[in-house]
């Protein structure tokens, strides 16, 4: 009898480290992943005319790859800087809203609140919202931002450094790497109707305005869809409530 107990006891142990564990090696394979693209962004910040320190700067104190990419895109394209600052900006805001959520969840001191903000991305939400427990979402928030922040302010530079012998970096494509990135942890998101209708509009007026605006005003048009489909909604609710599309009310 009490050998079983040693063994449920050992087992009952062993069970929140085999968890740790877990979070720590997906969150780390999310942070190598994603950080290696690094590379794509310092190349392609170089080619578009910043200097060393100037892109190592963004990746140390702005630290979101969309809005990263979204700057030094617009400013290759020929785009006025604060137009690409601007639609940088409007970007990186959808980590504020982040952060009301991972607030709740992680439920940190509020010492260690304001160095965790810099790590509030699209990858560390991501991890965190998938975990379990308190104590899980703490650690893949850690092993994800650390992780991902060294690596990619690591292969920052080295794309930096590297682009001159990369030669014409358009050739090479690199910039897309970023927003494949960003698409790939966005799509699995998009569970809704409306959520899915705003990813879709949004795409259309990006694309659709490049032709015809400034380089880095589509990224700010394309913010209209989130209105826009919430109104779409917001009428067709109203429609539904008061004429009974679905035949409940003539059923009875």
């Amino acid at each position: 009898m009490a050998e079983r107990r040693t063994v449920l006891a050992e087992a009952a142990a062993a069970a929140p480290r085999k968890q740790d564990a877990a979070v720590v090696r997906d969150a780390l394979g999310v942070g190598v992943a994603v950080g290696l693209s690094g590379v794509a962004f310092g190349v392609t910040s170089a080619g578009s005319g910043l200097g060393l320190l100037q892109t190592c700067a963004l990746s140390l104190l702005v630290f979101t790859g969309a809005s990263q990419f979204a700057l030094v895109g617009a400013l290759a394209a020929g785009g006025n800087p604060f137009t690409a600052a601007a639609g940088a900006f409007f970007l990186g805001v959808r980590n504020a809203f982040y952060g009301l959520r991972l607030s709740q969840l992680l439920a940190l001191p509020r010492a260690v609140r304001p160095f965790a903000a810099q790590w509030v991305i699209d990858e560390t939400t991501a991890v965190t919202l998938a975990q379990p427990t308190r104590r899980a979402a703490r650690i893949g928030f850690t092993v994800t931002g650390l992780s991902l922040y060294l690596l990619w302010n690591l292969t920052t530079l080295l794309g930096a450094l590297g682009a001159k012998a990369l030669g014409d970096t358009d050739a090479w494509g690199l910039d897309a790497a970023g927003p494949a990135v960003f698409l790939a942890l966005l799509a699995p998101m998009l569970r809704t109707a409306t959520e899915r209708a705003v990813a879709g509009l949004a795409v259309l007026l990006g694309l659709g305005l490049l032709p015809v605006l400034p380089a880095g005003v589509p990224v700010l048009a394309a913010a209209l869809a989130a209105p826009a489909a919430l109104v779409a909604e917001g009428r067709r609710g109203g429609r539904t409530r008061s004429g009974a599309p679905d035949g409940t009310e003539e059923a009875r």
